[in-house]
């Protein structure tokens, strides 16, 4: 017990390794641009002026919103899905796996879960036993079940969640303009201290180095940052986690990447919320409680609901395991729902629902 006591120890230190690094780079450049190049380098008071105010301005928020997704806690399933304690024991007990998933769907019939595993199962973690919400899924880093999990990101050495998804959304945004700012302010400097004049009246002292390790650097890390922001604003648009990119959810009808996708809008307010003043603070404003998810695929009314669950044992006879009941949406849900009657056509949802077939009602997917 004792040396993987240690061995975990050391991977937790290891593990602020990256962001250390980062905190230096940050640090640096703080000293680079405003010490050696708007006190020793630029002559004119009104460029300093200009320079440091937006610099600053930039800065602040990009270690503010860098900070937030560093130390927000990922958020964990609630008591609710997890098994009771004659449930657990029971679980424990059986050896065949139909007996365990009997035990699952038993625990799971109230709960608000439409997506199972590719073999029609119930999502159940053993390591923190509990059934997964839909978009959860156990982290081995942080050795915790995480809340629309996106990724294990060591550059900030937790993990990218419903928690926290939106304070690493503006860290990219913020990180991008702050080294934009910098290339792009630096960028004369650069120019003037390689060029070789007799009118260059830049002195020539340790300065130099300074900014001109600070434009490569910052227009590197420009770079690689640009891809990484681009890709995540697709998938907040498209309203995916980097993990349902690859795996896509399995709902009733099989796996669909696009299952939880309402519309580009009402996908930026699941992220960013309501109010849209608050969208460019590293605030948590993010809708629902990351148990829960609205979803294209389940929107009907619980009269519908009644109506579909009548005929669902003669399609759920086979060899599949019985998918989660159809359960009404929840007021979290609603509230990106509610206000687009146009989505749902009702000529052909009745027909649907009365000819007893379960086809899933199409949504539009434009806003």
């Amino acid at each position: 017990m004792a040396p993987s006591h240690v061995l975990k120890c050391c991977q937790r230190v290891l593990a602020w390794v990256p962001v250390v690094f980062i905190a230096l780079v940050v640090a640096w450049s703080y000293y680079a641009y405003v010490v050696e190049l708007c006190v020793f380098t630029i002559s004119s008071t009104a460029e300093k002026v200009v320079y440091l105010v937006i610099f600053h301005l930039s800065f602040v928020m990009f270690v503010w919103s860098y900070g937030k997704t560093i130390f927000t806690s990922p958020a964990s399933p609630s008591n609710e899905f997890c098994l009771s304690k004659a449930d657990k024991e029971q679980y424990e007990k059986e050896e065949r796996p139909e007996s365990q998933q009997e035990i699952l769907r038993r625990a799971a019939k109230d709960l608000p879960i439409y997506t199972t595993t590719a073999s029609r199962a119930i999502r159940y973690c053993d390591r923190c036993q509990l059934i997964k919400p839909d978009r959860c899924h156990h982290c081995s880093a942080c050795d915790i079940c995480v809340l629309k999990m996106d990724h294990h990101c060591p550059w900030v050495n937790n993990c990218v969640g419903f928690s926290n998804y939106k304070f690493f959304l503006l860290f990219l945004m913020y990180s991008l303009l702050y080294c934009l700012f910098v290339a792009a302010t630096v960028l004369q400097y650069f120019i003037k201290f390689w060029t070789v004049s007799s009118k260059n009246e830049l002195p020539d002292t340790h300065a130099k180095f300074h900014v001109l390790f600070l434009f490569f650097v910052a227009a590197m890390f420009f770079i690689s940052i640009l891809s990484l922001f681009s890709y995540h604003c697709w998938l907040v648009g498209k309203n995916r986690s980097t993990i349902e990119t690859f795996r896509a959810p399995t709902f009733r009808n099989g796996p669909d990447k696009n299952g939880f996708s309402l519309g580009c809008s009402k996908n930026l307010r699941e992220v960013f919320g309501d109010e849209k003043k608050y969208w460019l603070l590293p605030i948590f404003t993010s809708l629902g409680d990351g148990c829960n998810f609205p979803t294209r695929l389940v929107i009907m009314d619980p009269e519908q609901v009644t109506v579909s669950s009548q005929n669902e044992p003669a399609k759920s006879s086979g060899a599949n395991q019985p998918f989660p009941p159809t359960r009404p949406l929840s007021e979290s849900q609603n509230r990106l729902l509610a206000s687009d009657s146009q989505w749902v056509e009702s000529g052909p949802e009745d027909e649907n629902v009365k000819s007893g077939t379960k086809k899933h009602i199409i949504v539009s997917l434009e806003s």
